[in-house]
């Protein structure tokens, strides 16, 4: 790739721009970053298109010049725009017969307008071969080319609203911009853990941010649902602070210093703390069986008794916990660990390493290499009458 690609993130109102070109090992070197909040865009929503488009198209600007490159073409990377996930499965009655491409492309192409008729206000970003059944047995790869009576293959479909897509593809056709591709955040990440994490192609992943958080479920190297929360680290915050009566900035200067590992049951807040207020005796015990509720109650809510994910809790899994860095920084991230840990089939994982640089590497790799799991439908030719005929009565 001679000339350097465009990239950017939408993670709530933050929009990041990256700009890099692959070397001749094909690594992707970053030239440029630029990143900044979008006007016209909040929660995930457009709420203002003009606002958008002007915000965006002066930033495009600010980068070609910066580069001195006038782009043609962008990849988009999305953040909980509000996505639908459904998983189908396809049949086909063999009879001792050889499953051939076109039985495969079929299913797919059959599944896929399927979807866009219960769906047709939602447009397909990606679609997944999740798993593959001969009789049922399950089979690693596409069984193209082997016998069986019976073969059944699951899709898993990720989906954005169809006015989100077309308002994208509107604001950026206005900047002389094409969308290359669309990829999911938590499918960019899940690439990134499976290709780092050998012989590991199932696993859930929970992000807790300040004020939301996020679990998805990547299953046999494929997105199969994510699930996002209106709550967050700031909730323990406002417990503490409600408790004990304490101001937040309080509470934060608190839990930078204390380590909860090593305190007693009749230790008190030092007064260091109390500056500008009137100093109270506080154990240091009260404020961890706040935040000990409080963890265990979120990690409730988004697993163990989330009812998407009951038929996951019956088995082993591994957890990858992403910590945001404040709760890191204040001793709550081992906290959290711990709580999870509770369930002795979970094996948990502190998601570390992974930046930005990180997220736009995977996903340039992805537009340019593909995955392995990714499905592509393929336009069939049109049958004769006489081969339909055959097809409806014999299949």
């Amino acid at each position: 790739m001679k000339n350097p690609a465009l990239y950017l993130e939408i993670s709530n109102s933050n929009f990041v721009f990256t700009i890099g070109k692959n070397d001749d090992q094909e690594n992707f070197e970053i030239i440029y970053r630029l990143k900044s909040q979008i006007e016209g865009f909040e929660n995930n929503r457009i709420n203002d298109f003009e606002k958008l488009f002007n915000s965006i198209k002066e930033k495009i600007y600010i980068i070609e010049q910066k580069v001195n490159f006038t782009f043609k073409e962008l990849t988009l990377i999305i953040d909980n725009l509000e996505a639908t996930f459904i998983n189908l499965s396809g049949y086909k009655k063999l009879n001792g017969s050889q499953i051939s491409r076109e039985n495969i492309t079929y299913i797919i192409n059959t599944l896929k307008s399927y979807v866009g008729e219960i769906e047709n206000k939602k447009s397909i970003i990606h679609i997944f071969n999740t798993k593959f059944n001969l009789d049922y047995k399950k089979i690693e790869n596409l069984p193209i080319g082997l016998f069986g009576d019976f073969y059944s293959h699951e899709l898993s479909f990720s989906l954005i609203k169809t006015s989100d897509y077309k308002n994208f593809e509107k604001i950026f056709n206005n900047c002389n911009l094409k969308i290359k591709k669309i990829l999911f955040k938590n499918f960019v990440k899940g690439v990134y853990l499976s290709n780092n994490n050998k012989n590991l192609e199932t696993f859930i992943q929970i992000k807790i941010n300040k004020k939301n958080s996020q679990i998805f479920l990547f299953e046999n190297n494929s997105l199969k649902y994510e699930q996002d929360f209106r709550f967050g680290s700031e909730i323990i915050y406002k417990d503490i602070s409600k408790i004990t009566s304490l101001k937040i900035e309080t509470v934060e200067k608190i839990l930078r210093k204390i380590n909860f590992n090593q305190i007693s049951d009749e230790e008190l807040i030092e007064q260091e703390f109390f500056d500008d207020i009137i100093y109270r005796k506080i154990k240091k015990k009260l404020i961890y069986e706040i935040i000990f509720a409080r963890v265990k109650e979120i990690s409730e809510l988004i697993i163990f008794k989330n009812i998407n994910f009951k038929y996951y809790n019956n088995k082993f899994r591994v957890i990858f916990l992403d910590i945001n860095e404040k709760l890191e920084n204040e001793c709550l991230g081992d906290i959290f660990s711990m709580i999870f840990s509770l369930n002795n089939r979970i094996d948990i994982k502190r998601l570390d390493g992974f930046s930005s640089k990180n997220l736009v590497n995977t996903a340039n790799r992805l537009v340019h290499f593909g995955w392995k799991k990714e499905a592509i439908p393929i336009s069939q030719s049109k049958k004769s009458l006489l081969a339909r005929f055959f097809d409806s009565v014999f299949g």
